[in-house]
């Protein structure tokens, strides 16, 4: 695993996204290099992409990691009815703001890749922003709406989490918060590196982030499927090339089976679309940095 220095050479910024919303990002590698945006999943923060990060940089990426809204040091704003603050239309609109901000231009093109919960709303940017994202890739990810079509006993005993925390008469934050520590058995720095390791740990006590990690299951069973069900009536697709990773050692491929016939329908078919697996368990990034950076940076040049 290549050790590195975290985030060597990256800047990091609060970016004001107004209406309440904050952005913390890191931005690295050169001016006028391509564009590429990486987003974590749940319960992560932007830290967990600091090797890969640094990989792609090196290859001459400027690469953007923001924290998702709500989570790490990004911050939300009020609940809204349906969960709407906390859809992966919002998050998709934060990813477009974000570049807007520190890459400058409101017109600049970007990659952008999700990973987890980041890859719902990598999708989402590019269904809803096709004249600025020029390449998609997913990670352990599938369109909201295809999960929950597919839901059944094994998906319901793995995947409980989902309606813990995506119900509300009795929420999730109340049993999370009494001890995050308990809740959150994350890997240790030995594997995330010492740096981001503390990073989640700070999150992962704050209450606000607990419950905006809450609203983000909640927003994925309700407006987010909404959003998946009237794009797939209206026939609209990505139009960009698209990839699709998946961890060899994760469960999705169980649940799921190959994931080009379930990606085919949402891109276009005029434009490329891969699948590939890596050699980790679900935290890809994490845990096989390398190989990750290497199948990115084949995909994004």
């Amino acid at each position: 695993m290549v050790r590195g220095v975290f985030f060597e050479g990256f800047a990091s910024e609060d970016v004001d996204l107004g209406e309440g919303v904050t952005s913390r990002v890191r931005v690295g590698g050169p001016e006028g290099g391509d564009v590429v945006v990486l987003l974590h999943g749940h319960p992560r923060t932007g830290a967990t992409w600091w090797r890969v990060a640094g990989l792609l940089a090196a290859e001459g990426f400027r690469v953007v990691v923001p924290d998702l809204r709500g989570y790490g040091r990004s911050r939300a704003p009020r609940d809204e009815p349906a969960h709407a603050q906390a859809s992966k239309r919002a998050l998709a609109g934060d990813v477009v703001g974000v570049v807007d901000r520190v890459v400058g231009g409101d017109d600049a093109r970007f990659a952008v890749v999700g990973h987890d919960r980041g890859a719902l709303v990598a999708f989402r940017a590019a269904m809803d922003w096709p004249e600025r994202v020029s390449k998609l890739v997913v990670m352990d990810g599938l369109p909201v709406i295809e999960h929950l079509e597919r839901v059944n006993a094994e998906f319901a005993a793995s995947w409980w989490h989902w309606w813990f925390m995506g119900q509300t008469d009795k929420p999730a934050e109340t049993v999370i918060g009494r001890d995050p520590t308990w809740w959150y058995r994350v890997a240790g720095p030995e594997v995330m590196g010492r740096e981001a390791w503390a990073e989640l740990q700070d999150a992962l006590r704050d209450p606000a982030v607990i419950h905006a990690m809450c609203e983000d299951y909640r927003a994925g069973l309700t407006i987010d499927r909404e959003h998946d069900a009237a794009d797939r009536e209206a026939g609209r697709r990505v139009a960009c090339p698209t990839l699709v990773l998946w961890s060899s050692g994760d469960d999705m491929y169980d649940l799921y089976g190959e994931p080009i016939p379930l990606w085919r329908p949402w891109v276009s078919p005029v434009v490329e679309l891969l699948a590939d697996a890596v050699d980790s368990g679900h935290h890809q990034a994490e845990e096989a940095p390398d190989e990750v950076a290497a199948k990115l940076t084949r995909f994004l040049r």
